[in-house]
């Protein structure tokens, strides 16, 4: 069994490293998809930021945790306003690669109000990679967490020299990552089909979690939609944590958002299962904007600390 190497209910001070995605969305609502050669009026139309890490650093840097991105852009205007973006909610982005080789990643993305879906027409995002050596490198030495996505992953485990074991290592699994092991990662965070994916999905959600703790995770919270979350530390019970109902207008970026809030309230000391259900009630607010991060609140995880569970 895997022995964790942090604690939960010790608040972390420094920052929280997000290294991974950023695009830059167009967003429109409409009541039905488009057909093609048609022309639809949309409810409403809006340009944010986007895509897992960039979102989970906005999510967490509004529950009052000091917040770093890295990743690649390109010299483009998109680039531009991704950055200015994030400084705007105190994200440090100084560690971000400005790169006139490659195209800033966007999205065009419909939202149907019928169906409560989207369809997303996607530029693909740059690969991510840092030098050895550099402002990257000092962000991942001194951060009290790094937390990746599925590109942010492979960044940060191919660096010359860095062992990723040596690292407070959060991890967003909803997308595959290639060759990934949970091995030594701190706080993974999949979701429930993607470990019925990995596992098997004959398996329950409380087997699932503890292969996951036998691959060799510290604490697993695995998401489940409108199922809420489980949530399993080391070797004590796997705990559900009930979803908070939402006004849904978007559930776009509701996912990046419940990382950037699960690792916030984490690092502020929360224990877990508290944390889980902080993430879930920032993740469900969110839902109530057209784009990922507009309805994001802007709160104080200090009230939360006065519960007290042992997971």
């Amino acid at each position: 069994m895997t022995t964790t190497r942090w604690n939960v209910y010790q608040p972390s001070t420094g920052t929280l490293l997000f290294v991974g995605c950023a695009t830059l969305d167009s967003i429109a609502l409409v009541q039905d998809y488009p057909a093609a050669d048609s022309r639809t009026v949309a409810t409403d139309f809006t340009t944010a930021g986007g895509s897992p890490a960039a979102t989970a650093a906005v999510a967490a840097a509004r529950a009052g945790a000091h917040t770093a991105f890295a990743g690649v852009l390109g010299t483009d205007e998109e680039g531009d306003r991704i950055i200015s973006g994030l400084q705007a909610e105190g994200v440090d982005t100084s560690a971000v690669v400005r790169d006139p080789g490659v195209k800033t990643g966007a999205s065009v993305i419909v939202v149907s109000k019928a169906t409560e879906s989207r369809a997303i027409v996607t530029r693909p995002v740059p690969p991510v990679s840092f030098p050895a050596e550099g402002r990257f490198r000092e962000l991942l030495d001194t951060a009290a967490w790094v937390h990746v996505d599925h590109l942010g992953w492979n960044a940060v485990a191919s660096l010359p020299g860095l062992k990723p074991d040596s690292l407070n290592l959060s991890v967003d699994a909803g997308n595959p990552i290639p060759s990934f092991s949970p091995r030594s990662v701190a706080l993974y965070v999949p979701t429930v089909e993607r470990l019925r994916a990995d596992y098997g999905d004959h398996h329950n959600a409380e087997a699932l979690l503890q292969k996951a703790i036998d691959a060799g995770a510290s604490a697993v919270v695995a998401t489940d939609g409108a199922e809420g979350a489980w949530v399993k530390s080391g070797d004590k019970p796997a705990v559900h944590v009930p979803a908070t109902p939402a006004t849904i207008l978007s559930t776009l970026g509701a996912g990046d958002v419940y990382h950037g809030a699960l690792l916030a309230a984490v690092a502020a000391g929360l224990p877990l299962v508290d944390a889980a259900a902080f993430a879930g009630r920032t993740a469900s607010a969110s839902c109530e904007g057209l784009d990922g991060r507009s309805k994001i609140p802007r709160q104080s995880i200090t009230s939360a600390l006065a519960t007290n569970h042992t997971v």
